[in-house]
């Protein structure tokens, strides 16, 4: 995990993070000693340029061989290094305004200040919103809260948009998987964001509902990573509490990252189906909520840069379970085709689109099975939260569904 930005990602996108977004804490500097023109100021010596085409190749110990235009970074005077406080340093303009940028959007070619960037996503997650809702009549909105970055974002900006509806209810939902270590800090987070929200809190425990817990399961099938039996549990859990609410909307925290990243893996492992089920849904089938993403298209590390600069409370915990995901290596993956391609991403999203489109025309989704055992929504004879639970014999599970 980056310690700069608090997300996975490759050793080059931190340089460029580090490089583009925290400018004054930079080594790039101007000595104090002489003084010369730079553009329209005066400063003292700069580090040695020479020119190319109208570009300046900025020759130092930070930035050698990195090229710089001169009409996208300035020199000031008044910017001191905080690392050497006897140098100045150089910042990118917004693309906006004069001010300097917080970051730097490679998939769109745009630097954003502090208020642009805001004024963006949540630009972008009203139109998701729009998208995702279309001619929505109001109802109960029910909001998987995990403690989260991205969960806590996604139900200030939902709080946000409905708040001058008063026919829609907001509730905020909480799985205790029963993590030693982690959830509890998450659900303090969480009861702490939904207190300062005014919306109504619940939380539902892996224990009480199907008898156990992530750990203990992870100590009974040591040969299976936790991820895969926790996130199936934690979603069957959310859709019923959703269910029992009343709820129309169930609202997932999936950022531009995550949902890149799922359809990658389905793609990878031949199950095109899945990938016409992901969320957002575009309609309701029986017993499941449907489930829409408002930040589908805000990447992972601006989400996280829009709650630290808003002051949105969340944990930074990591699940001590997280580094046997099998998502790690698709993450990874993104990350690079991403950086060699900016816009990779957003090319996914739009190849899952076309994927859900030609699936409906080909057949309309069937109905869903309903699970021997629980009577929930199931792909065969009994639904993946039974089958981790190990409720049947093997060879029940196996068969295949008719």
């Amino acid at each position: 995990m980056c310690p700069y930005c608090f997300t996975v990602h490759g050793l080059r996108s931190c340089d460029w993070s580090i490089l583009w977004n925290r400018p004054t804490t930079s080594s790039v500097v101007v000595e104090t000693a002489g003084g010369v023109g730079f553009g329209e100021e005066k400063f003292a010596r700069p580090p040695p340029t020479r020119s190319r085409d109208g570009v300046a190749e900025t020759i130092g110990q930070e930035l050698a061989g990195l090229w710089l235009i001169k009409d996208r970074v300035e020199w000031k005077a008044t910017r001191r290094c905080v690392k050497y406080p006897g140098v100045f340093g150089a910042f990118v303009r917004c693309d906006a305004c004069p001010e300097a940028a917080v970051i730097d959007q490679p998939y769109r070619a745009a630097h954003l200040c502090g208020a642009h960037f805001a004024t963006s996503v949540r630009e972008r997650v009203r139109r998701e919103l729009h998208r995702q809702l279309p001619g929505f009549p109001g109802g109960t909105v029910a909001v998987a809260l995990s403690g989260g970055k991205d969960s806590a974002v996604a139900l200030t900006l939902c709080r946000s948009y409905f708040e001058r509806r008063p026919n829609v209810r907001l509730v905020a939902l909480t799985v205790d998987e029963g993590i030693a270590g982690y959830r509890s800090g998450t659900i303090a987070a969480a009861a702490d964001l939904s207190n300062r929200l005014g919306v109504d809190h619940r939380i539902v425990r892996a224990r009480d509902r199907l008898g156990t817990t992530t750990d203990e399961a992870a100590l009974r099938l040591p040969g299976t990573a936790p991820c895969s039996f926790c996130g199936v549990w934690r979603r069957g859990l959310l859709n019923r509490a959703a269910r029992e609410l009343g709820a129309d909307i169930l609202v997932l925290g999936f950022n531009l990252d995550d949902l890149a990243q799922t359809v990658l893996m389905n793609i990878a492992r031949g199950d095109v189906e899945r990938v016409g089920r992901m969320a957002p849904h575009r309609r309701r089938q029986a017993s499941l909520v449907p489930r829409i993403a408002p930040l589908a298209m805000i990447p992972e590390r601006e989400v996280y840069l829009f709650a630290r600069q808003e002051g949105i409370p969340f944990d930074h915990g990591e699940c001590p379970h997280a580094g046997r995901a099998g998502r790690n290596v698709f993450r990874e993956v993104v990350w690079r085709l991403e950086e060699a391609t900016p816009g990779t991403r957003h090319a996914l999203l739009r190849s899952r689109e076309r994927i859900t489109e030609l699936l409906e025309s080909r057949s309309p989704p069937a109905p869903p099975h309903r699970c021997e055992v629980c009577g929930e929504p199931a792909s065969g004879l009994l639904c993946r939260s039974c089958s981790y639970l190990e409720r049947r014999p093997k060879a029940l599970i196996s068969q295949p569904s008719s």
